[in-house]
């Protein structure tokens, strides 16, 4: 399984996953030009994309959505209670999917499971092809044992590392925004997601990405001494990365 993300924070999200010839996005919170753009950049191919699936609504998750899934030419997915959410559907008619069934999309399955976010129905998700498992938990204010348990012995895991929490108390965000990132419908903090991942290590763990900074409230190398120094207490050897906003990140396999 190859894995990319092409962008990851409040101004665009999207995924892209891939094996055995099939390919699905993971939100699409970039305009279309731009993951088409960012696809080529790093040498994939849009042809191979079978869907886009939506993990909630927020717009950093689907302000392409509409133009890319017509020139695509492909289904979106999501829960029922995100599509009636989504604010430019446009004739876009979805496959509905639900929170603890799993579902596939050709050779790629798919096992949705309900994080803790200011959204309708939100979603993380474990992709499996064969015995490859990424897990996706982001967009989420607390680390429940449902998360803990599906994201449980993934050999690869894109995690949510969003807000230092004395850079988020010291900025320039108003309180009722603070609030809502701290709360437990919010955002995880460096620690927070540094937490979840020391209890996911295991010796098959490869890739670590971390993702969803906040461009205000966090630096890179603050969100990536707290996952790294997880990884030595763990004595783990998986690889770490941290995505950006701005460009895509590196092709990653697992």
């Amino acid at each position: 399984m190859r894995f990319c993300l092409l962008g990851s924070g409040s101004k665009g999200n999207c995924l892209y996953v891939e094996a055995d010839q099939c390919a699905l996005l993971v939100d699409c919170g970039l305009s279309a030009r731009q993951t088409l753009t960012r696809l080529e950049t790093r040498g994939l191919s849009p042809h191979l994309i079978r869907a886009i699936v939506l993990t909630h609504e927020h717009r950093d998750h689907v302000a392409g959505l509409r133009v890319l899934a017509q020139r695509l030419r492909v289904p979106v997915m999501c829960t029922g209670p995100t599509w009636c959410r989504v604010p430019d559907r446009g004739a876009l008619r979805p496959q509905a999917i639900v929170a603890g069934q799993a579902f596939a999309v050709d050779g790629l399955s798919l096992q949705p499971f309900s994080v803790s976010h200011d959204a309708v129905d939100p979603v993380g998700l474990v992709i499996s092809a064969g015995s490859a498992r990424l897990g996706l938990a982001t967009d989420l204010g607390v680390v429940t044992h449902l998360v803990r348990q599906r994201l449980a012995g993934c050999q690869g895991l894109i995690l949510e590392h969003n807000h230092d929490p004395q850079m988020l108390a010291q900025g320039p965000y108003q309180q009722w925004l603070k609030q809502r990132v701290r709360s437990n419908q919010g955002h995880l903090s460096n620690e927070q997601g540094a937490e979840l991942l020391a209890g996911l290590l295991h010796g098959q763990l490869r890739q670590v990405v971390l993702a969803h900074l906040s461009e205000v409230n966090n630096r890179p190398e603050l969100a990536g001494r707290a996952a790294a120094q997880a990884l030595q207490d763990g004595g783990s050897a998986a690889r770490l990365s941290v995505a950006g906003q701005h460009e895509p990140g590196e092709v990653l396999e697992i």
